[in-house]
């Protein structure tokens, strides 16, 4: 495996505080916020400077029942040749269910949810991997996520669970140490302990990045400064194997460059010191079997239920599954929740101009009998067509406003600005009226 060092996540707010920040020997980018016809210039830059680019996508929803979608993955692909990576990243999810598995509408999470750690789930990760490899031009690693909720009736540990993995798929391993820290607090998961189960011999790199706690309950934020205990078990995995890369995340609330530059010496710091208690063993790969020729059908179909029941609940109100925590559920769906109104305003930032205050309680007011079935851009439209059609804006220049917005986004094509056009289009609607 190629010995990346050490890193951080290029986010646009940051990019230029990265161009010049000393000691980075390479970055991640979101491959979905990424063009490869049109990069970025400062990633350009960057890989001229001889910087390794590497995309991490979110989502591919490989932990989800369905196969991946083929146009994804060719995404993907058309990214890392794009910026010549070495590798590519996703993450131990899923991100979507229902559909013809269910015979139920789709639904969308908009955010990372956890994988049950069963037979059933485990077969059907393999294989969704094993599709994702054979489309990919370069090797894959997969992420552990944080969960705020634990699914009942699970036959493995964490670690367990993605030792067999790796060992079935020979897929790397990217470990998150501050996701290990939040499944400690929230699903009281000794970090000591998986360390000692992961098979670290499959480690691509490690993310290291911060939180906050409320009300017992540990939020992956990626929005505040890394904590000690985030540190301390990057220092124990450090002990254990020498990890070929570390990276910063940082997706929120950019701090000035030089608490970056503070944040990333505590990282070395800490590799460092984890280093010094260790013998370094020889590198071996993760084994690979041969691909099982039993069917995953069936599991799939049980894997669809399952998944389709339990986003069902946090998006669309309907009842938790049985063995469920309804507090841990609540907490999760109003995190979901959030999040929705959170993204939908930075694609659609001329909503919460024109709705000003309103716009956070009229989102998630939607969002509670809307769940999202497409994208996020989709998403605020639907948004917006709910309030013009339902008659709750008394003040008629947010009203004329929304409806503006929303006319020059809903078409095929954005609406012309000519005078004459214009002229037509309204001349149009004075016809249709009579």
């Amino acid at each position: 495996m190629e010995r990346l060092g050490t890193g951080i996540g290029w986010r646009p707010e940051i990019a230029d505080a990265v161009e010049r920040m000393p000691g980075i020997d390479w970055v991640e980018a979101v491959a979905e916020n990424l063009c490869p016809g049109h990069l970025p210039e400062s990633l350009r830059r960057l890989r001229e400077r001889g910087v390794t680019v590497v995309p991490h996508g979110v989502s591919l929803g490989l932990g989800g029942a369905d196969r991946p979608d083929a146009g994804r993955l060719l995404a993907l692909a058309e990214r890392a040749e794009a910026l010549g990576s070495p590798l590519v990243t996703e993450h131990i999810a899923f991100v979507r269910a229902g559909g013809p598995l269910t015979a139920s509408p789709r639904l969308e999470a908009g955010h990372l949810l956890p994988v049950p750690r069963t037979r059933d789930a485990l077969d059907v990760l393999c294989e969704n991997i094993r599709i994702a490899q054979d489309a990919l031009p370069v090797p894959l690693a997969v992420e552990n996520i944080a969960a705020l909720i634990s699914w009942p009736g699970e036959e493995m540990t964490e670690g367990q669970f993605l030792y067999d993995l790796a060992d079935r798929t020979g897929v790397r391993l990217l470990i998150d140490v501050a996701n290990l820290h939040t499944n400690h607090v929230n699903r009281g998961e000794d970090p000591a302990e998986a360390l000692a189960e992961l098979p670290l011999e499959a480690l691509a790199y490690v993310h290291v990045a911060g939180g906050f706690e409320r009300d017992g309950v540990w939020h992956d934020s990626h929005a505040h400064p890394v904590p000690r205990p985030v540190l301390d078990i990057l220092t124990d995995l450090a002990s254990r194997i020498s990890p070929p890369g570390v990276l910063l995340e940082r997706d929120e609330n950019f701090p000035e460059p030089g608490e970056l530059e503070r944040e990333l010496g505590a990282i070395r710091e800490a590799v460092e010191k984890g280093g010094g208690a260790r013998a370094d063993g020889a590198w071996r790969a993760a084994a690979t079997v041969e691909p099982s020729s039993v069917s995953t059908d069936p599991a799939r179909q049980r894997l669809a239920l399952d998944q389709t029941a339990l986003l069902s609940a946090l998006v669309a109100g309907t009842p938790v599954p049985e063995g469920f925590d309804r507090v841990r559920l609540g907490v999760q769906a109003r995190a979901l929740a959030g999040k929705r109104a959170d993204v939908v305003a930075k694609v659609a930032p001329e909503l919460p101009v024109i709705l000003g205050a309103g716009y956070r309680p009229a989102f998630l007011a939607y969002a509670q009998g809307a769940p999202m079935t497409d994208g996020y851009r989709r998403d605020a439209l639907s948004f917006a067509e709910q309030l013009l059609l339902g008659g709750e804006l008394a003040d008629a220049r947010v009203r004329r406003e929304l409806r503006e917005w929303w006319l020059e986004r809903s078409g095929p094509t954005p609406r012309s600005r000519r005078p004459a056009v214009r002229l037509a289009r309204a001349t149009r609607r004075v016809l249709l009226r009579h």
